[in-house]
């Protein structure tokens, strides 16, 4: 893993990847009442494109849990923004869609937003092309 200087949003982020699928009681300690999941590219695949308020997200991630199988991060790389309560992270991905039985790698780009130690904020890019290939669905326009 890549870092640039360790801040609390760093960290944060760091945590959200680490336990998002592995851990989810961890993970969802991390998650505010408040938190805004925005997924841009998500309804070209038929999914929302934000998620708001903590139950939303719980979810949200409990099916992404549930739809994959040997998921797992790599290669990630965080930013500290001039936002000490912000960071970035660049990390690749790959699992098995259970449903399909097919291979999924994507690469990701996650902004974190914090307030308290919580996160409130996340806005997730995939690649969507690659997320419908895996689940054998079309992209929509």
């Amino acid at each position: 893993m890549e870092r640039s200087v360790m801040t609390a949003a760093t960290d944060l982020l760091h945590r959200h990847l680490e336990t998002l699928v592995a851990y989810p009681a961890s993970w969802e300690a991390l998650i505010a009442d408040e938190v805004l999941w925005e997924l841009p590219y998500a309804p070209s695949i038929g999914h929302p494109g934000q998620l708001e308020g903590r139950e939303a997200v719980l979810r949200h991630a409990a099916w992404f849990r549930n739809a994959v199988a040997n998921f797992r991060f790599l290669d990630l790389r965080l930013q500290a923004l001039a936002d000490p309560e912000a960071a970035l992270a660049e990390v690749r991905a790959e699992a098995i869609i259970k449903s399909t039985g097919r291979l999924y790698q994507q690469d990701y780009v996650v902004l974190l937003r914090s307030r308290g130690g919580q996160i409130i904020g996340l806005r997730e890019y995939f690649n969507p092309i690659r997320a419908a290939q895996a689940m054998e669905a079309d992209v929509r326009a």
